[in-house]
Order: structure tokens, then sequence, then C-alpha cells
């Protein structure tokens, strides 16, 4: 942090360093234990519980309004904090994105926190307005990987960015079928795996790779655990920064898990699986 602060002082971004009475670390933490709550709104957390039941832990509390001003300057260590959170890969991941709503679809024409930001997309299940979420992870449901993108991208577009450092078998839907793709990747040492189209010949999968497919749930359920345990999508936000810190502070709430979704692999069951 010592480091992060001069160098904010030297671009001029910062003037002064005067101390609050929450430190910087007091402030990312109750922002990850909101997520890690039962509480629906971070208001009602902090007076409610934290006042209430954390301040022999934060002696040193302030009011609602100042915490709201505090928080905004935590976006950039809690970022560093969840690139310290990621695992490493085991030569099997999974990829796939989902969607974040940011507003109810009547509320779109005068919604004005994410004008110009925000896109209107269409999924399955409808239209909404909003961003997506790209996610790698390994088979034991751990984060390798994240991205933030409009909606309107195509989901291959940030796949190689994705996956640097990556190696082994990259297992994903039929939205990243794309034989451009997996030529860049296989460069890099990675192999994607997907099922094909309907209109589309059929490829030769090994048992394994077919086992991995059917396997891809696991990846929507870490996806449903961030949105309906870690809280990451809601129509309450009121501004952009606001947005971010709760995507952030969900992604580490859900990394602090001591128990995530997992396919329970060992070693000698993916041998003998990958010798068939």
């Amino acid at each position: 942090m010592p480091l992060w602060h001069q160098q904010l002082i030297e671009n001029g971004l910062l003037k002064c360093r005067r101390e609050a009475s929450l430190s910087l670390s007091e402030v990312m933490t109750l922002l990850i234990l909101f997520h890690m709550s039962h509480y629906r709104d971070s208001k009602t957390f902090y007076i409610q519980h934290v006042k209430h039941y954390l301040k022999a832990d934060f002696p040193r509390l302030v009011s609602y309004t100042r915490m709201l001003t505090l928080k905004q300057r935590a976006l950039i260590p809690l970022c560093a904090c969840l690139s310290s959170r990621k695992a490493e890969t085991q030569g099997i991941a999974f990829i796939d994105s989902t969607q974040i709503a940011v507003c109810h679809n009547l509320r779109i024409p005068r919604y004005r926190v994410f004008q110009g930001v925000a896109q209107r997309g269409k999924t399955r299940t409808g239209w909404f307005y909003g961003f997506k979420l790209h996610l790698v992870i390994n088979d034991c449901g751990e984060l390798l990987a994240v991205k933030l993108t409009s909606r309107n991208k195509d989901d291959r577009h940030p796949v190689k960015a994705r996956v640097q450092g990556l190696t082994g078998c990259l297992y994903g839907d039929k939205g990243y079928l794309s034989q451009a793709l997996c030529n860049e990747l296989e460069v890099e040492g990675i192999t994607l795996i997907t099922h094909v189209r309907n209109n589309m010949k059929a490829k030769a999968l090994s048992l394994w790779d077919k086992l991995m497919l059917r396997r891809r749930f696991l990846i929507e359920t870490v996806m449903d655990q961030l949105k309906n345990i870690s809280q990451i999508e809601h129509s309450r936000h009121r501004s952009q920064l606001g947005f971010l810190l709760e995507i952030v502070a969900g992604l580490i709430a859900y990394t602090l898990q001591p128990k995530k979704p997992s396919l329970n692999l060992r070693d000698c069951d993916i041998a003998i699986f990958k010798r068939s």
C-alpha cells in the first residue's frame, strides 16, 4: 500500500494522506464480509450487524455515510487481492460467461447510472441490460481468470487474454467454437474442446473429453453461487465505482468459501480415464 500511495502522489492523483478512522484493510474486510453474509443490502448489514456485533473487531467504526466515501479508495487494492486469490491450473479448466444485469428491463429507458457503458443483451431466458462476466475455473471450482465486458462482446474475443499461463485442456460450450481460436490456443499449449453444432460434421473425442464436457455444469454452479450467495448481481447500484466494488468483493468472498463446487477428481482417476 505505501508504494501504491507514493505512486499516486507522484502522478498527482493523491495530494495528501490523511489517516482515516478505518484503515484501508478494515474497509476491504467489511466489503468482503458483506458478500459472505446473508444480508441483501450493505446499509442494513453495516448498521444492524457490523455496528452491533462487530464493534470489538472494528473499534473505530464510522458512520455509514463516511463508509461510502472510504470504500471508494478500495477498488485497486481489492483487484490486487483478487489477483492473489486466483488458483493454479491443474491441466483441466472450464470456461463460460454469464449475464450481470444492472436494472430491471422496464427501467432501461430512464436508467442513467450506466448510460453509454452497459448494453442490451439477450440470453436463452430473455433480454437484459448490463454486462458479461467471463470466468475460467479448474476442476475444484477455483477461479483461474475473470473478465468483465460489455454484453455485445463475442465470447471468443477475450479468451486468449484470460488463459495466459494456463496449460492442458479447456472445456467450453458451442459459443467458443472457432478453428482460428483453437489454433491460437494450441500454440500456447492449450487444447480447446467443445461440442460441435448440429449442422457440422461430428469430431472424434476421447472418453475423458466426453466426460468432462458433461461436467460443464460445474462452472454454471459456480456462477449460480456467485449470484445468489456472493450477491454480485443486483439492481441497486448508485454508481459505476460501486458496481465494480460489488463485483470484485463478491468474487473474493467466493474464493474464501471453505467448500466450493468440485468434481472431486483424484490423480489416479484422471490417469485411468486418459489412458482409456
